[in-house]
């Protein structure tokens, strides 16, 4: 047998070491472990064989080899003189005796199991956090869904030709599909839409600036007798709306056209009259001075 192997040991022995330090006999009497030995074997049971050089370095860092190893020499004689057995074995390399158990290892089975634990509950918070996540999301994306849908649903406040109203929204996508259709110039698909309006909502805030328009599609198709009617409409229904003054003008350019010059002068007087300030006045004054001419 060379000196690195450990003899065979005839007797059983516990090591307590993860609590306070002791060492169990085959007669199950404790025997309490000074620090130094307790490291000492504490190193041996978790880290295997050891260089009797290493250990005296690592147990006493502060001393010379030579001294660390003597110390060593002395700390493992007196332990084997307080137990009556020889637990640590080898001469160059040291290792507990053979029949030397410790709690060490359960210890280590149960860090181990533990890390595992936390190792999957980490995993379980982490897709518990990222379910979190999706569900907010979701619950967000729902709520905002809801919300335009109840927007379009509900009156909104407009504010149009300085005045200021609610509208329903089949009121809103009205208005704003015959606007487009005059905007694009498709004045017979204007004209419908803004009269289809009239009739659908004659109490909406939008009529009075549906009917103004209506009237410029009119004017548009050169459906002067129309155009005039509607304007006229407009005026008696909103004298001071801000556009009326547009319309008396647009009420005038239809007669011109339709060669009603006496007509058109009476429409500029009362334009002229009824809003002298207004840009619509100051055009129908010029207009005036032309048809005099």
């Amino acid at each position: 047998m060379s000196d690195d192997e450990a003899p065979a040991a005839s007797i059983a022995w516990r090591l307590t070491l993860s609590g306070t330090p002791q060492a169990h006999g085959p007669d199950a009497r404790a025997h309490a472990l000074a620090p130094r030995d307790a490291a000492l074997l504490a190193w041996l049971a978790a880290e295997g064989p050891t260089p009797r050089a290493q250990l005296a370095a690592l147990l006493w860092p502060d001393v010379a080899p030579e001294a660390a190893r003597n110390a060593l020499r002395q700390r493992l004689f007196q332990l084997k003189r307080q137990l009556g057995a020889e637990i640590v074995a080898g001469k160059t390399t040291l290792a507990l005796a053979d029949g030397v158990g410790h709690d060490l290892a359960d210890a280590e089975q149960l860090l181990e199991a533990q890390r595992a634990e936390n190792a999957k509950l980490r995993g379980t918070q982490e897709q518990l956090a990222r379910d979190l996540a999706d569900l907010q999301k979701l619950t967000r994306d729902v709520s905002k869904s809801l919300d335009d849908r109840l927007r379009n649903l509900e009156p909104q406040k407009v504010t149009l030709d300085g005045k200021e109203f609610s509208a329903e929204p089949d009121e809103r996508r009205a208005h704003d599909a015959a606007m487009a259709a005059l905007r694009s110039g498709d004045f017979d698909k204007a004209a419908s839409a803004l009269a289809a309006f009239v009739q659908r909502h004659p109490s909406s805030g939008y009529v009075d600036s549906v009917r103004f328009w209506l009237g410029n599609a009119l004017y548009g198709q050169k459906n002067y007798k129309e155009a005039i009617s509607v304007f006229r409409a407009m005026v008696t229904a909103a004298p001071t709306h801000p556009r009326t003054p547009e319309a008396l003008l647009a009420v005038a350019n239809c007669q011109i056209e339709m060669k009603d010059m006496r007509g058109a002068r009476k429409t500029l007087d009362d334009l002229i009259k009824a809003h002298p300030a207004s840009e619509a006045a100051a055009a129908g004054k010029e207009r005036l001075g032309t048809l005099k001419g």
